[in-house]
This record gives C-alpha cells, sequence and structure tokens, in this order.
C-alpha cells in the first residue's frame, strides 16, 4: 500500500475531493494510505508563525526552513518507510503521466504544499526534494497541485481502477498520444451519428480505426507528443 503524506498550511482543503470518487475508494480498500499533516502545529512562537520577510528585500512571505524541516522529519519518522519528498514549485519538473507512473511506484511519498512567496532555500538544501510543477501558471498555494498529483497517483495504483489494465488504452497511455474520440448511446443524436465502425461487431477493424483516429487527433492537438 503506497502511504502519502502531505504537509500543508491548510490541510482543510484536502477533506472534500479526498472524500470523494476514486479517491475515497482506494482509501476506504485499504490502496492507498493519504495523511494530512498541519504545518501550523510546527509553527515558530505563541502565534505558530509558519513565514517570514525575505532577507535582502522583495514582495512575499517565505515559508521558514525551522518550520518546514521539522515537519518532513516529524512525517519521516512517523511513517517507519524511506520516503520520496516532492515539492510543488512553479521551477520544478513538469508533472506529466510518465512522471506520475513512476512516482505511483513509490512506497511513500512526502508532498510539502508550497505557499506565500516561496520557501527558504534552506529547505531545498536540506531535504533533497523532487520540485515538481503542474505547469506554467503561478497557483495561489501548492494545495491544488498536491491534489492533482495525488490524484494522478492513487488511480494507477493496483485494483483502483477495477478493471485490469484500465490505464492503458486513455490519452498518454503507452502508445503516448491522445486517445480516439468515444461514443455511447444514443446512436442518433440531434442528427449526428457514431462512426458505422464501432457498431459493426469487427474487432480488427475498430481497432484500426481507433488508431488511426488517435494518431490523427494527436497530430491536430499535441503534436509535441509524436516522435519526429
Amino acid at each position: 500500500m503506497m502511504v502519502i503524506q502531505i504537509v500543508s498550511l491548510f490541510p482543510e482543503m484536502f477533506v472534500g475531493p479526498f472524500q470523494s470518487s476514486m479517491i475515497k475508494k482506494a482509501q476506504t480498500h485499504g490502496l492507498v494510505d493519504i495523511r494530512l499533516i498541519a504545518l501550523r502545529d510546527f509553527g515558530v512562537g505563541p502565534h505558530k508563525m509558519t513565514d517570514d520577510y525575505p532577507f535582502g528585500g522583495g514582495i512575499g512571505m517565505l515559508m521558514r526552513s525551522d518550520v518546514v524541516v521539522p515537519a518532513v522529519e516529524w512525517a519521516q519518522v512517523h511513517c517507519h518507510r524511506p520516503a520520496t519528498i516532492l515539492l510543488t514549485s512553479p521551477q520544478g519538473e513538469i508533472f506529466d503521466q510518465e512522471l506520475a507512473k513512476r512516482l505511483s511506484t513509490l512506497e511513500h511519498v512526502i508532498i510539502v504544499a508550497g505557499h506565500y512567496e516561496g520557501i527558504d532555500e534552506r529547505v531545498i538544501t536540506l531535504l533533497h526534494p523532487l520540485e515538481i510543477s503542474v505547469g506554467d501558471v503561478i497557483l495561489t498555494g501548492g494545495e491544488l497541485a498536491a491534489m492533482v498529483m495525488v490524484d494522478a497517483m492513487t488511480r494507477l495504483q493496483p485494483g483502483v481502477l477495477g478493471a485490469e489494465n484500465g490505464t492503458l488504452d486513455e490519452s498518454f497511455g503507452t502508445e503516448g498520444g491522445l486517445e480516439a474520440p468515444q461514443y455511447t448511446r444514443p446512436q442518433t443524436y440531434r442528427g449526428l451519428e457514431v462512426p458505422s465502425v464501432l457498431i459493426s461487431g469487427d474487432h480488427s477493424r475498430i481497432r484500426d480505426w481507433q488508431q488511426k483516429e488517435a494518431l490523427e487527433r494527436t497530430r491536430r492537438r499535441r503534436p509535441d507528443l509524436l516522435d519526429p
């Protein structure tokens, strides 16, 4: 079972999303263990400060190293497993399906949700986290990015989606491109028909059609995914 610990200033943000759909199922069936750690519990002084002004000046506040590092160390000690530490950061490696697959094979992951203007560089020096970005966009905090990462890793755990090989024939699957168009009932809707090949019963023709359409869709929408 994969253990995911999330260190966050706002752990309450995760309650709703993690009590719904596949993530709830995965936890209920013991396929993944998600633990929320309130960074404020490790805050400094009577007001439990977690941030401060940057030395040298600048806009915004930075997360303190003497708060984040002890929180992560506490998480490591209370799991009794070696951990891979992840830090949400706009400067990090782009989170994609290949990275999600790699991370989903780990037994223990600690995600630090970044916040404010950034984080004291000594956190990175001491903890050596893998910095991960969910895209070239600035978020208010790393909580939403952490949710995306947890969802992507959780659905790849064996048994979560139910059907064996359920994650293979989808966008960014084993062939790396986008998925072919899909249809369901009704067969005719507002004058639009389901492609006849899909109701032909000829599985060889259907597979050929799906591969051709997937390649064409990838070429139009995401040519960067195609092998030159």
